[in-house]
């Protein structure tokens, strides 16, 4: 057993897992300084984002252990099990920010749409890598299409869209990297204009069309939907080269910047440590993606393939997302930076995912 464990550790990825654990520095220092700006003297947001780190990481480690191809032959069973718990979230949930997404359990909320976005990787995985994609795509996308928009429509119903986007986007994300004509990708695109403009018309809810105009036009409303966005900007330019220090953040610290510890802290990060803080992030991220490209390179299981592209466009998206949003350039839509952002739930499932790919790593290795 111990030379088992010897073994394993020798072929882990470090290059892969210490940006991870320096973004989670970043993640603590900067939550710390917002609690700090908050008068909580108890630091008691600080605490808890410590503990989910402590216990993401060991996850983390179990998970780089527990044989990967498993969750091949449970992808349906781990589907229907997040069905199961997007509809009793439904039922049974908390409402938050008026979305009804969480259970709380001792105190503590869990989100299961952090999860679903796991089973969705594990699905698609499962499903691009049993099939041929040169006979029938249409079939195809369209099976992985329905899987897809159940979970999708689901959690729009909390409502949650920006997380219902990072659905759909994911989903298309795997549809571009499994190699489909492009012709096919046109009309998906055709489609999903059709539908943006029914939802325009008929779903949108007024504070998300406020949203989108203020995407457009940030000066639109500056003392309710743009002043978001607004307050983002001045953070993230008002940090110079060296920034102001941990801290010493005026927008962080005076309360200017709403949601400072979730949707908007790499405004902070921006304020805080300056220029050069905010290349550490995108050297961090960098170097993640980039140990995922090469790991993918020796890889020689599709399901294990697919699994990574499913977690790298996962989280790139998420970053571009968040940080597009710090900087105004796409519409505020509620997704938390990925490593940074204060959450329990989002926090455990990308340090699962993380321990989920190294373990695909290691079996590489090891197989090879």
């Amino acid at each position: 057993m111990l030379n088992k464990i010897i073994v394993y550790f020798k072929n882990f990825d470090w290059a892969l897992f210490l940006p991870v654990f320096l973004l989670l520095c970043f993640s603590l220092a900067e939550i710390y300084s917002v609690s700090l700006g908050r008068g909580g003297s108890d630091l008691f947001n600080f605490k808890k984002q410590s503990i989910f780190i402590i216990l993401g990481l060991g996850l983390l480690f179990i998970f780089s252990f527990f044989d990967y191809r498993s969750l091949r032959s449970l992808s349906i069973l781990l589907y229907f099990f997040g069905l199961i718990s997007l509809i009793l979230v439904l039922i049974y949930g908390v409402t938050i920010r008026g979305t009804k997404g969480w259970f709380h359990f001792f105190g503590l909320g869990l989100q299961p749409v952090e999860f679903i976005k796991i089973f969705l990787i594990i699905f698609l995985a499962r499903y691009f890598s049993s099939i041929s994609l040169k006979g029938e795509p249409i079939k195809h996308i369209v099976i992985s299409g329905i899987g897809t928009f159940i979970f999708f429509i689901l959690v729009l119903a909390q409502p949650d869209f920006g997380s219902a986007l990072i659905l759909f986007f994911v989903w298309l994300a795997m549809i571009i990297m499994a190699g489909f004509n492009k012709k096919y990708l046109a009309v998906i695109l055709l489609i999903i204009l059709v539908l943006g403009a029914f939802s325009w018309l008929f779903y949108f809810k007024p504070y998300q069309k406020e949203r989108l105009l203020t995407f457009l036009n940030p000066s639109f409303e500056p003392l309710s939907q743009g002043y978001n966005v607004a307050q983002a900007i001045i953070a993230v330019g008002s940090g110079g080269l060296w920034g102001r220090g941990i801290g010493f953040g005026s927008q962080s610290q005076l309360k200017f910047l709403p949601e400072s510890q979730n949707d908007f802290i790499f405004g902070v990060i921006s304020e805080e440590l300056g220029f050069l803080g905010v290349i550490l992030v995108f050297l961090f991220f960098g170097i993640f993606f980039y140990r995922l490209l090469v790991n993918i390179k020796k890889i020689n299981n599709d399901f294990g393939i697919f699994f990574i592209l499913g977690v790298m466009s996962l989280i790139f998206i998420e970053m571009f997302i968040n940080i597009g949003m710090n900087i105004g350039v796409l519409p505020v839509i509620g997704i938390s930076l990925p490593f940074l952002s204060y959450g329990g739930s989002a926090m455990l499932a990308n340090l699962i995912m993380v321990g989920i790919v190294e373990n695909i790593i290691i079996k590489s290795k090891l197989n090879y």
